[in-house]
Order: structure tokens, then C-alpha cells, then sequence
């Protein structure tokens, strides 16, 4: 990869900056020494009896230890650094403690659990500065732990949190999802990898999310403009995936999972090994996933919506007294056919093409076409490595550390759409990025939590295929940010400010006669893409509160600024878009998008209900949006036969929010009532009727769950649990109906349901955890407003437009833990 000098010389003065600041801020050099090892000891015990709880797990998040207590409850750190470090500790069936210890005083530590009858807000989030108390964060956060994750059945990684309240998702098919956040998506949602940005071909509707789902411990969803520590791109939010917690000292341990899901025959096996062994430790994951065609009432076997994945990833590295530093790598690879939608006029059967002479004729598919796990044309290929260090320094023995995470990725992107050459790469995107983030957590004074910092990347996208959607760019951007944070009693003040400048260099291309790339002595030549450089400035900010009037009544405020620079595809395409059906082209004149966001919201919490309310409203000055090309007459303008659209910008606003209400009622502490509302209204001001709401914003939500969690029933089996839940979602008649983009889409009513356990030895060791979970359980025929197969072909067998989303699905999950040493 070639590095403009230019650009380099902009990261390095930007990452000079926090540096600097680093420099004044520094205790001397001799306290700066290294701390030596110190031992931390403790027990966890329940609070009502006094019992100790074996297998509870003690966990300094930003230290990356933890351990396990041992049969009495009583744990020990062997070597931990001295500082102020936010400890939390769990337990299967009791409310999670977190509290801030200090490591350096030699006490042991005292932990007595509550039994959990409602989720009291103690649940740590990693996705900001710093590990932070979810109910003391201002900022609008959900997270989905590692037991809901396991509980719920999905296709892909964005299956399993898209049931949160505020969070969708954009699909295509059983393989393709795209994380909606309060109505926006695509480059509006950053997804982290461990706390490092993925990046992939994001700005593309069949582009998801490159990372395994069972390396996933836990998602974090950050609600609202998540700029401030991210840079650009993430004006909707951060979706965080966290690995799973470390290993103890002096263990080796491996997980084996199985799933098969009977609607499409999914079959995924993965297996895990972990170990800690004198502060060396590794964790090495292996996935592999098949998937055929998936079904529905309306449309039986959806052809060619099948897809398989083989995945790698994991880490090594040392924890020891002065910090961590870990070798983090990771391999995706996904291979998925590309519904397409057509059908006979007659008969309404998908149709596929073949070979015909020189040319190509559409054919019914057969039932033959619809079974196994094969793959026709198109179909795409995508293949992303990352390898990168992920590292903490602790700054002697008065709590500041460095945080420094580098990375190199490749997104190989690959669409084959030739049925004469199945092997000829229509498109072929080659993505690399080098990213880095650099952060300061200078050390607790007076209550005051400060970090200062850079992040920034180099990237270079080239076209190796035989068609051109994107030309071939080269992005450099950097920024400098500040975060403070302070404690006053009950209440919790955050904010910050962060300065991004990003530079998008486009590459000029020509074409000869055959549609090859040409130079500019060719007589024959036409211009495909001009050639710019573009570069973006902008600031973010954030402000917020979280005020604890008393332990059950918290209340939250927060004022957000951020933004997004547009994306290659806004400025610079010039082509057909098949997945859109529509020829698309680029505007090198567009702005920044800028969000004024206001969150407010209030949580009750006692042993027995849960009450929580979150509202927002998020004003985009700048929006970005296609309209539709007319010619001097009023007519569509064509190209190459297809309507043609160029990027535009407007002004936008969002509103909405989330309702929850959770009962437990005494004395049946087992028995959970759950239920959540979620909503947006999405709007684009001053313009047309018909250009009036936002595309792709999904219908209003109501979800209700009655789940029941049992204690141990008898010696051997443990944490039963049986869930059943009503998912409706409203129709949706707030729809983008400019330019026949969207139509209108009914309500509908999913039930869902599951059931599990865990099943021990005589020892209490599990043996193996089993869950079983069916969704869409009544089989309902629906489309989500979502769906991007809504407006495939017509079917004249049913009467319906578009390909249905997926049918009755039962899931059957199997983990079996090993234990090594």
C-alpha cells in the first residue's frame, strides 16, 4: 500500500497533539516506574445466607483480567497493577456489583450478591472511554449479554441483537444484514470489533457485517452520535462486539458449539480453546457455517439465498503488573448466493439463467435447484483479514495507562454474475486499511476521569473486477479528542470534544469502446470517472448527565453533535446498481452531514418492576438522499435502459424512543414479564409530498416476553429457563414513495419461543448447556419493511409482490464447556 506523504504528515501532527498533552500531563519519570506485581484476594458471597458463590466471575474490564472463585467463593489476583479500576463481578441468577477498587491497598475485597429479580442498571459498558456503569452513562446504551445471544436464534450476528428496542436491521436474504440504529443505517452506524473499527464495503447494500458470531460474548449498543471517540460514520451510533472475558490465571479451557436451524438446514460448529498461564495467555477460535435455501409460506424455497462460512480468530499475548499486550488477528469468510427475485409470469417459480448458445435464456428452477447447499449465480465472496495489537500501559502506581490499538484489514470483495463464466469477477473490490487509536486515561484527581486522545486510518480501495461502480480512492483522516468525566455525589457529568479532518482522493478512469480501461491517447476514450480530491473538517462534542435521585429513580440528559463526511458511492459512483435497480450517480459537491441530537430519558427500578423511558430527536442539516434524473420534458433520464438517480442533500429530523415496563412479581421471582415499544418518525424538510419520510425506517415495535428462570431442579440439572414471546410490529405507511423506491407494508405478529437448560455432573460441573428456540412459531407469511427482496418480481401463484421473509425456524443450539487444566 502506498502511503501519500502529505497525508501521512497530517496523522502524525494530529497524533502529535495528544502526545503532547500527555507530556504536561505526565507525572515525572521516577514515579513513573514499574509498579511491581501486587496480589488482590477476596470472596463473593450470596447476601442473604452467607454462603460463598463458586464460579462467580471477578473482571477488571479495562485490565483485561479476571478469574473465577473457587468452591468457597474466595478469589485471588496474582498480579495485578496498583490504581483505581472498575471491578464487576457476576453471577448466574444475582444482580452483577460494580464498584471502582483500589488495587494498591491491600484489602481484601467483600462482595455480596443480591439475587437478581430485576436488571438494577449495574451492567458495565466498554464502548466508551472507559469501562462505565450502564445507569452512570448519560449516553443512550443497551447491551445484549452472552446468555440472551445463546437464547436467541438468528441466521447471522445482526439476527441476534436486531430485537433490541431502537435497533433493526436491513436485509437481504438470510446472509445480508445491516444494522439499522434509530432509523439510520449503513454509514451512519460504526461496528466495532473488540473496540476496533471494522472496515468493510459499507456504503453497499449487499455489504454485512464481517465477524463471526460465536466469537461474540456481548454486543454494546451505543444509542445517538458516537463521534466524539470515533471520528466520522458514526452519527447514528457504535455497535460494539466484546470477546469474551479473560481466562483466569493458571487455566486452559475450551467451548464447543453446535447449531442446527430447520428452515434453511443451517449447520454451524465452532470451537473454542483459552488459556492463562503465568500471565501468557491466547484465545484461538475455529467457526464453520452452511445454510441452504430458506423458506416461507408464500414463496416455499427462496432460490439461490443459501450461503456458507468458514472463520478464524483469536489472540495471544502477556497481562503482567505494568499492563497487556495482545496479537489480535481474524479471518472472515463468507461465500452467498444473491436472490434475485424473478419468476415465470405464468407459473410464478423463481427463474434462473443459462447458458444458451452465446447468450444466456431464463429457465424455471427445478425442485433439484432449491435443495442442498449449493450455490448458483450471482452469488458473492467476501473475504476479510485483520490483524492488529491491542495494548495497555500503566503509568506507575498512580492509575494512568496508554491504550494504543494498530491494525491492518483486507476486504476482498468478489460478485460473480456471469452464468457463461461463473468464475469471472463482475465486481472485485480490494479494500485495505491500516487504523490506529491512541488514547490517554490520565490518572483520577478529585473525582475528575480524563482522557485525551487520537484515531485515525489510510485506506485504499482498488476495482479489479470487469465492472465499475466505485472509481479506485484513497482515504486519509485523523483526529484529536478530549473526554472528562466527574462524580458529584449522585450525580454523573460527561462530555468532551473531538477535530476530524478526512481527505478522499478519487482516481480518474477511462474506457475504451469495450468498456476496458483506457488512457487518454485513446481516440475512443469516455470519461467512466473524473477524478477528484475531497476533504472534510468538522468538530464533535457531547454533553450529558446521569443523576441518581435515589436507588431506585435515575434520570439522564445528553446534548450531541456529530457527523459524516459522505461516503466513495455518494461522491463519486457512475453505474448500474443492481442490487437497487437503478443507475446511480455521484456528487463531488456534497457536504459533511451534521446531527444536533437531545437525548433525555428516566429509569424506576425496584426488586420487582422496571420502568424505563428513553426519547430522542436527532436534526440532520446536510442530509444525504438520491434523486431521481428527469430529462428537459418532465420523463425519466435513462442509463443503460435504467432510471438514473444522483446524490443529493437536504434537511432531515428524527424523533422517537423506547418504553420499557418489566414486572417480577413477588413471590414468583422466577417469573419475568417483559415488555418494550420502540418508534421514529423520520422526516426530510421542505420538499415534495411524496419525498417527505426517509427511506428504510422501520415501523413502530412492540415486544412482549414472559420468561421464567428456575433454580437448580435437583442435583443435575441447573438454570432451566422456558420463554415465549409476541413480537408486533406496526404497519408501516410512512414510507419514501418518490420514484417508486418504496411502498407501504402491513403490520404483523410473530410469536416466538425457547426453552433450556444447563445439565452438571455430580461435582455441579456443567456437563453441557442445551437451548431450543423456534421462531416465527405459527409460520406467518410477512415482509419486514426492511426487506430489500420486498420489490422483487410479481408472483402469479399467490398474487404478491416480492420474496417473503423467513418462515417457521426451530433452533437447536448445543455448548458443551472443557476444562483443559
Amino acid at each position: 500500500m502506498s502511503f501519500n506523504l502529505s497525508r501521512f504528515s497530517l496523522l502524525v501532527c494530529l497524533t502529535a497533539v495528544p502526545t503532547a498533552l500527555i507530556a504536561q500531563t505526565a507525572p515525572p519519570v521516577a514515579a513513573r516506574v514499574r509498579p511491581a506485581a501486587l496480589p488482590l484476594t477476596g470472596r463473593v458471597t450470596d447476601a442473604a445466607t452467607g454462603e460463598g458463590l463458586p464460579g462467580a466471575n471477578i473482571i477488571f474490564d479495562d485490565l483485561k483480567q479476571g478469574t473465577a472463585a473457587g468452591p468457597d467463593g474466595s478469589f485471588r489476583f496474582s498480579s495485578l497493577p496498583r490504581g483505581r479500576f472498575t471491578v464487576q463481578v457476576r453471577s448466574l441468577g444475582y444482580n452483577t456489583v460494580t464498584q471502582t477498587v483500589d488495587t494498591g491497598s491491600g484489602q481484601p475485597l467483600d462482595f455480596k450478591l443480591t439475587v437478581a429479580a430485576t436488571e438494577i442498571g449495574q451492567v458495565v459498558v466498554t464502548g466508551v472511554s472507559q469501562a462505565t456503569q450502564l445507569r452512570r452513562s448519560p449516553i443512550p446504551t443497551s447491551v445484549v449479554d452472552h446468555t440472551r445471544l445463546n437464547q436467541t436464534a438468528g441466521s447471522n450476528l445482526v439476527d441476534a441483537i436486531a430485537h433490541t428496542p431502537g435497533v433493526s436491521q436491513i436485509t437481504t436474504g438470510a446472509a445480508i444484514s445491516k444494522p439499522v440504529v434509530r432509523g439510520l443505517g449503513y454509514n451512519r452506524v460504526i461496528t466495532l470489533n473488540n473496540g476496533a473499527k471494522q472496515e468493510g464495503q459499507q456504503w453497499g447494500d449487499e455489504h454485512g457485517i464481517e465477524i463471526d458470531e460465536f466469537s461474540v460474548d456481548r454486543a454494546e449498543i451505543i444509542k445517538g452520535p458516537g463521534s466524539l471517540l470515533y471520528g466520522s460514520d458514526a452519527m447514528a451510533g457504535v455497535i460494539n462486539f466484546v470477546a469474551p472475558d479473560p481466562i483466569a490465571e493458571g487455566h486452559i479451557t475450551g467451548t464447543a458449539t453446535a447449531n442446527y436451524q430447520t428452515n434453511n438446514h443451517l449447520q454451524a460448529y465452532s470451537f473454542q480453546n483459552a488459556g492463562n498461564i503465568n500471565g501468557f495467555n491466547w484465545l484461538a477460535r475455529g467457526t464453520r457455517k452452511v445454510a441452504g435455501d430458506y423458506q416461507n409460506r408464500y414463496d416455499g424455497r427462496v432460490y439461490n439465498s443459501g450461503f456458507n462460512e468458514w472463520d478464524a480468530n483469536g489472540y495471544v499475548g502477556v497481562n503482567k503488573s505494568w499492563g497487556y499486550s495482545h496479537l489480535t488477528f481474524s479471518t472472515f469468510n463468507q461465500r452467498l448466493g444473491l436472490t434475485e427475485g424473478a419468476r415465470d409470469p405464468q407459473t410464478g417459480r423463481f427463474l434462473k439463467d443459462v447458458p444458451s448458445g452465446d447468450s444466456t435464456q431464463s429457465v424455471p428452477v427445478t425442485d433439484g435447484d432449491l435443495r442442498g447447499y449449493g450455490l448458483a449465480v450471482p452469488q458473492q465472496q467476501i473475504n476479510h483479514l485483520r490483524i492488529g495489537t491491542d495494548n495497555s500501559f500503566i503509568l506507575g502506581s498512580n492509575g494512568g495507562r496508554i491504550g494504543l490499538q494498530v491494525s491492518y484489514q483486507q476486504n476482498l470483495r468478489r460478485e460473480y454474475g456471469n452464468v457463461l463464466d461463473p468464475t469471472e469477477t463482475s465486481l472485485y473490490f480490494q479494500l485495505r486499511t491500516v487504523d490506529y487509536s491512541l488514547r490517554y486515561f490520565l490518572p483520577e484527581r478529585n473525582g475528575w476521569n480524563l482522557t485525551v486522545g487520537t484515531s485515525g486510518l489510510h485506506q485504499q480501495n482498488q476495482n479489479l473486477g470487469q465492472e465499475f461502480l466505485i472509481p479506485a480512492y484513497r482515504v486519509s483522516e485523523g483526529g484529536v479528542f478530549g473526554v472528562a468525566k466527574k462524580t458529584i455525589g449522585a450525580l454523573d457529568i460527561s462530555g468532551g470534544l473531538r477535530y476530524d479532518v478526512r481527505q478522499i482522493a478519487a482516481d480518474k478512469l477511462l474506457l475504451d469502446g469495450n468498456e476496458r480501461p483506457t488512457t487518454g491517447t485513446n481516440p475512443d476514450a469516455e470519461t467512466k470517472f473524473p477524478g477528484f480530491l475531497s476533504t472534510f473538517r468538522n468538530y464533535s462534542g457531547s454533553l450529558g448527565a446521569a443523576y441518581n435521585l435515589n436507588e431506585k429513580l435515575t434520570v439522564k440528559a445528553n446534548l450531541s453533535r456529530g457527523f459524516r463526511a459522505p461516503n466513495i458511492a455518494e461522491l463519486g459512483s457512475n453505474g448500474k446498481h443492481e442490487g437497487t435497480i437503478r443507475y446511480e450517480i455521484g456528487n463531488d459537491n456534497l457536504r459533511p452531514e451534521t446531527s444536533l441530537q437531545v437525548d433525555a430519558g428516566v429509569s424506576y427500578v425496584t426488586d420487582h418492576v422496571r420502568f424505563s423511558v428513553d426519547a430522542f430527536e436527532n436534526s440532520i442539516s446536510n442530509y444525504i438522499f438520491t434523486r431521481r434524473l428527469l430529462t428537459a420534458s418532465g420523463g425519466d433520464s435513462l442509463r443503460n435502459d435504467t432510471r438514473a438517480y444522483q446524490y443529493d442533500q437536504g434537511q432531515a429530523r428524527l424523533v422517537g424512543g423506547e418504553v420499557s415496563l418489566d414486572f417480577h412479581p413477588h413471590p414468583l421471582d422466577w417469573l419475568h414479564f417483559e415488555n418494550s415499544f420502540s418508534m421514529v418518525r423520520a422526516e426530510q424538510l421542505n420538499v415534495a409530498a411524496a419525498e417527505k419520510y426517509l427511506p428504510f425506517i422501520p415501523g413502530d415495535r412492540l415486544q412482549s416476553e414472559l420468561r421464567a428462570n428456575f433454580r437448580r431442579q435437583g442435583q443435575r440439572i441447573t438454570n432451566p429457563y422456558a420463554r415465549v414471546q409476541l413480537e408486533h410490529t406496526f404497519a408501516q405507511n410512512r414510507y419514501f414513495s418518490a420514484f417508486d423506491t418504496e411502498t407501504a407494508t402491513p403490520g404483523y405478529t410473530l410469536i416466538n419461543a425457547g426453552i433450556g437448560t444447563d445439565l452438571a455432573d455430580a461435582q455441579g460441573r456443567t456437563l453441557f448447556s442445551l437451548f431450543i428456540t423456534a421462531n416465527n412459531l405459527f409460520d406467518v407469511g410477512y415482509q419486514s419493511h426492511l426487506s430489500r427482496l420486498k420489490y422483487a418480481d410479481f408472483n402469479a401463484s399467490n398474487g404478491r409482490y416480492g420474496v417473503f421473509n423467513q418462515g417457521r425456524n426451530v433452533s437447536v443450539r448445543l455448548v458443551v464447556p472443557l476444562a483443559f487444566k
